[in-house]
């Protein structure tokens, strides 16, 4: 990823997007078969001669283009034929961001299966649900997984519509308006480089496209944060559930020999927010004034390659991180069970209104067995339920263990496994 935004391959997209048009001005007889093959044959350039020759024109395409001449010779005169800078920028970006998008629909793969291999190993791995951090019911491993994937599934699609929607060139000339410039010679580049012709470029393509995948891309990024968020939750201490590999000589801290740290996923939140900072910028590049400026280019010189150097490496982490991911049942069972199974109490509750309580009473009697074990140190929800005889007159012991089961929580997972193929 990092070799797709060098200087020396920002130029070297530049220089395909020339020849291309070099070859489209030759198909329709605008170059001589002879300058063409000069062309052919001489071009390349030089970054540091570029830089040279920017020093003192203050214009990056005329520096590339100078240079350039200085190795095609006299043919150069056919090279950039009606064209102007935004042609070249805008069209050699178009290269760039379509690579980068390929190599983060790669990555993003790699995740998916990893996902897809853990949720599987635990589809019937019981643990606790939570919300707002408190207790909820019973869930699985796999559960939680799979809305991960069916995430993940998602992220992979809208990187596959990307890939589409931004590789999208402009050889239109000053203005956008074909006025030096025939809109076949667009077409023919376009094609030569795997790209699309804008429907309709100012002089430079519009922003909304590429605030489109700067968005998209920290979406990518937020769904790998909500994933570490999870995990680094799961570690907790108290909690310990699951636990990023702790690999041979590593150290957790300076002063504590005990710490294991889930650094990786802080890496991959803390990384989140510089994507989601970049949202921002990207949105406000889209009102240029008039036709064009530049006040966009200086920011995404800086916002590409960072987003899509980033987000790459976020991808890679999160994949180590799922692929050698420590789980332990044994503790996901022990904190479901932590007061006697106080999580099973929607199931006490609809039993008693099967029996022919009334839903406010039968409330009442869950509720307060509940809290008397969840305010107890020893507290036993069941065995509180056992003692209660507004209970026991309603729910034979049976009816009341078949409340403590967890598979009938599993049982209807297996829709969710059918449509994520798991």
């Amino acid at each position: 990823m990092g070799n797709i935004w060098t200087e020396q391959a920002k130029f070297q997209s530049w220089l395909d997007v020339e020849l291309a048009a070099c070859e489209a001005n030759l198909k329709l007889g605008l170059i001589p078969a002879d300058a063409m093959e000069q062309i052919r044959s001489n071009a390349s350039f030089d970054p540091s001669r570029i830089l040279e020759i920017e020093a003192e024109v203050r214009h990056d395409v005329i520096a590339f283009l100078t240079n350039l001449n200085e190795y095609v010779g006299d043919a150069g005169r056919f090279i950039h034929l009606g064209m102007t800078s935004s042609d070249v920028l805008d069209t050699g970006l178009a290269l760039q961001l379509k690579s980068s998008t390929t190599l983060l629909i790669k990555e993003i793969k790699a995740l998916q299966k990893a996902i897809k291999s853990l949720a599987k190993q635990h589809k019937n791995t019981v643990m606790i649900g939570r919300s707002h951090a408190i207790h909820g019911e019973p869930i699985t491993f796999g559960f939680k997984l799979a809305g991960w994937l069916a995430e993940t599934n998602r992220n992979l699609q809208r990187l596959q519509r990307l890939e589409k929607d931004i590789a999208i060139g402009q050889i239109s000339g000053a203005m956008g308006t074909y006025a030096n410039t025939n809109p076949e010679i667009e077409k023919l580049t376009c094609e030569e480089l795997g790209l699309k012709p804008d429907t309709a470029s100012t002089q430079v393509i519009s922003r909304d496209r590429h605030a489109d995948y700067v968005q998209t891309l920290a979406l990518v990024g937020s769904s790998l944060d909500r994933f570490a968020t999870e995990i680094r939750n799961l570690q907790r201490t108290d909690v310990l559930e699951v636990e990023e590999n702790f690999a041979k000589g590593q150290k957790g801290s300076s002063a504590m020999p005990h710490k294991r740290n889930p650094i990786k996923s802080e890496r991959i939140s803390g990384l989140a927010r510089v994507l989601r900072s970049y949202v921002v910028a990207s949105l406000e590049n889209m009102a240029l004034w008039h036709e064009r400026d530049i006040s966009h280019s200086s920011t995404e010189r800086m916002m590409l390659p960072d987003i899509s150097i980033t987000l790459h490496f976020m991808l890679r982490e999160m994949t180590d991180i799922i692929s050698h991911l420590g789980v332990y049942p044994e503790n996901m069972l022990s904190n479901m069970n932590v007061y006697g199974g106080v999580v099973f109490s929607q199931r006490v509750l609809l039993a008693l209104i099967d029996s022919g309580m009334v839903r406010e009473e039968a409330y009442k009697i869950v509720q307060r067995n509940a809290h008397l074990a969840w305010n107890t140190p020893s507290g036993d929800f069941r065995r509180n339920l056992e003692s209660d005889k507004e209970v026991t007159t309603k729910l034979s012991p049976t009816e009341l263990a078949n409340c403590f089961s967890t598979e009938i929580h599993q049982a209807n997972l297996n829709v969710i496994w059918e449509r994520l193929d798991i």
